[in-house]
């Protein structure tokens, strides 16, 4: 089915159609090339040196630092009143600002990653159908005439005349990050955890096409890139955002080198992931979902990593640990009805570091996808950046147990001994 753009004020709209030739990643001088299988397909892996590479920082600076994170804010990608708008990155970078825990306080620990390269095209499509790609560059000139194009078909997913290479940043961001995380962990047992502080979010986005608010698939093809650069043939992926992510989740249905496990609201947007959604083909089993009920909260959120989330790792045995970050099951949120707190994110990302440390060599790069509510949203990256560098957390001083209410504990437990069935956890 074919993708139209439908512009703001003009009542016109552009096929997403053609195909125009791919320009190479440059710098393949800098990579030592062999070739790996991966479901049959032979890909060039290489092994990347940070050394060579002036964008990205040297081995030294990795192996000091706890946290690498990437900053790609998208200010032109924005529409006034949309929550998902270029105000969210600004207000995450000040919380980090305001609360020390950027270089400027903390001096080798933290380390920004300040360049890096855009993904190529060809980067996208080993996740997107081409057609999409190419026909989302060319819509660029219709959103520069009209300010703003809405995507027919996908939500509530605007374009404007930057989103295209604000898209490819984002997904760039990410992809460094990947390179420079499994640098660090060839060097040090104990690597920085990876931080992309990016938008467009990407779960949402399908092989064809963009959706909820998405573009590109970041953690998709910031997996590929894994596989395909580094040989990192098993790739676990943890998608925390209340919204189910059902683009990372189609792209890899059928891959049983890349498990996908989901936790999100049942009943909620886009009323994907259903917990019978296990993949197919020779990817059957290795996708996890659980739609956990409306006002679940810390407590579900726990049980539900100790009892699924920490076993399924444990015998998928991967290379590298990827996470969706959607902060938008906070309770404060504006868009759906779970009740995390920062203090529940705080949990999410010391147990996560620490399940990679156990199971990847400490390889784990979290991507940033929801999150609406500024103050929250800014809070609780603030205390994950404190849990992956082991410092105490501070939600008690921004979460109000006053909005919380008891937790429907019996609708979790029926959810989580569910999914346990299923899976033979």
């Amino acid at each position: 089915m074919a993708l139209t753009f439908r512009p703001l004020s003009v009542p016109r709209s552009a096929e997403i159609s053609g195909i125009r030739g791919f320009n190479l990643r440059n710098g393949l001088s800098l990579w030592r090339k062999h070739l790996v299988k991966h479901n049959n397909i032979a890909y060039i892996c290489c092994s990347f040196s940070t050394e060579k590479d002036p964008l990205l920082p040297s081995i030294q600076q990795l192996t000091d630092a706890r946290i690498i994170y990437s900053v790609s804010a998208a200010l032109g990608h924005n529409k006034d009143s949309h929550p998902e708008c270029s105000a969210r990155v600004p207000a995450i970078v000040t919380a980090l600002e305001k609360n020390e825990l950027t270089p400027k306080f903390r001096g080798s620990e933290i380390l920004e990653l300040a360049s890096f390269k855009n993904a190529t095209i060809e980067d996208v499509a080993s996740v997107h159908e081409k057609a999409y790609v190419l026909g989302l560059e060319k819509a660029m000139d219709q959103a520069s005439d009209s300010g703003l194009i809405f995507i027919e078909g996908s939500g509530p997913t605007y374009a404007t005349s930057t989103t295209f290479q604000d898209s490819l940043i984002a997904a760039g961001a990410g992809m460094a990050l990947i390179d420079s995380v499994v640098a660090a962990s060839r060097n040090s047992l104990d690597p920085p955890t990876g931080f992309a502080l990016i938008r467009p979010p990407g779960h949402h986005a399908v092989p064809k096409g963009p959706m909820g608010f998405c573009v590109f698939g970041n953690v998709a093809i910031a997996a590929r890139h894994a596989q395909r650069a580094h040989g990192l043939k098993r790739v676990f992926i943890i998608d925390f955002d209340v919204h189910h992510g059902n683009g990372t989740n189609d792209a890899f249905s059928e891959d049983p080198d890349i498990f996908f496990l989901s936790t999100h609201q049942d009943g909620s947007y886009p009323g994907t992931g259903k917990m019978n959604d296990i993949g197919k083909g020779k990817g059957e089993g290795t996708t996890l979902n659980l739609p956990l009920p409306g006002g679940s909260g810390d407590i579900a959120m726990r049980t539900t990593f100790e009892e699924i989330i920490v076993p399924c790792v444990q015998r998928f045995k991967p290379d590298l640990i990827l996470v969706s970050a959607g902060y938008d099951a906070h309770v404060l949120d504006p868009l759906a009805n779970l009740q995390f707190t920062t203090g529940t994110y705080y949990s999410l990302a010391k147990d996560i570091k620490q399940l990679a440390k156990e199971v990847c060599g400490g390889r784990c790069v979290f991507f940033l996808e929801g999150g609406y509510n500024l103050e929250s949203l800014s809070a609780s990256v603030a205390d994950s950046f404190r849990a992956l560098l082991g410092e105490e957390s501070l939600a008690s001083e921004f979460d109000n147990p006053a909005y919380l209410y008891d937790e429907p504990m019996r609708k979790v437990r029926d959810a989580i001994e569910r999914a346990k069935s299923i899976h033979c956890l």
